[in-house]
């Protein structure tokens, strides 16, 4: 379908149009964007050059942690970037595909942190099958899957709103390009798509809310049977994962399955999925986890080393 719209650009209102509160902004989400790359940089390079790292748990993290550094840079370096800048626009074309990118990487971290939550379910109760049950191939394909349903989410959400003519005003409240701020643009009647992104967004975010807590509720009973240190081994490991979920689960579920009516609002819940928890994700897996502490620093050891040796 061609699209009617006589706007090819959109100006960002950002967080604020203070300029005092900007250049405090951009240091501070500077500074965060930062922690975002060297932390998930850190947990990829750390999995990937450990051997003992090699179980589909520290598999499925070093993708997330991929995700978190692509989810990130999607946003972050335009928000960072429109802090110092009075005009912050962003061209048609640039703005559907920001859109595009957030919904396609925020969806397939979604389906990630799904993913692992039937990891955790299929080591603690079902210890003797884990070893057949998840293969390398069947991890794999996890996160294909993954991947591909980021994708077609992605793709409907993209599709449904670049389909709509927009004819001006071109002032989106948002520092990014988000559904709900351009729906509200539209120079005409959004009330059927706005129906369908909120059912497919609602239908993707519920559907994996329901299975990540069918998945903790049958880990918990079955620890009742365990001895307590294998117990308090399997809430170590589980208690990261429910953290990030309640990080990014939370949030996102508050701005994607309801209409939206205070875009200032959705903007600053935003900043948890977007900014917040990708930065706090590598602190949380790491501190919790000894193995991740010890391979990495196994592996500083190891560079310093090869450094010295030069």
């Amino acid at each position: 379908m061609k699209n009617a719209s006589s706007v090819k650009e959109f100006i960002l209102v950002g967080l604020s149009e203070n300029p005092g509160v900007q250049k405090i902004c951009f240091v501070m989400f500077l500074f965060f964007y930062m922690i975002i790359l060297a932390g998930n940089l850190l947990i990829v390079i750390t999995v990937i050059s450990s051997q003992r790292l090699n179980s589909p748990m520290y598999f499925f993290l070093s993708y997330l942690s991929f995700v978190d550094i692509c989810y990130s840079s999607i946003t972050a370096p335009k928000m960072i970037a429109d802090f110092l800048v009075e005009n912050k626009t962003i061209s048609f074309v640039g703005c559907m595909a920001q859109l595009f990118g957030v919904h396609f990487f925020g969806c397939t971290e979604i389906f990630i942190l799904t993913v692992m939550a039937y990891d955790r379910y299929t080591a603690i109760c079902r210890p003797l099958h884990y070893t057949t049950l998840m293969t390398r191939r069947v991890c794999g394909q996890m996160v294909i899957g993954s991947w591909v349903g980021g994708f077609i989410h992605s793709m409907v959400q993209t599709l449904l709103t670049t389909c709509l003519p927009f004819c001006g005003p071109n002032k989106i409240d948002h520092y990014f390009c988000d559904v709900h701020p351009l729906l509200q643009l539209a120079c005409t009647n959004t009330y059927a798509v706005g129906i369908i992104v909120v059912a497919n967004s609602g239908m993707v975010a519920l559907s994996c809310f329901f299975i990540l807590v069918m998945s903790y509720i049958v880990i918990l009973i079955s620890l009742k049977n365990q001895t307590s240190e294998g117990r308090h081994k399997a809430l170590s490991t589980c208690g990261s994962h429910i953290t990030v979920v309640i990080l990014f689960f939370g949030p996102c579920t508050f701005t994607y399955i309801r209409p939206s009516s205070d875009l200032s609002e959705d903007k600053r819940v935003a900043l948890f999925y977007t900014v917040i928890t990708p930065m706090l994700n590598p602190l949380i897996y790491t501190l919790r986890n000894e193995e991740v502490k010890s391979a990495m620093k196994k592996l500083w050891s190891r560079r310093v080393g090869s450094e010295k040796a030069e």
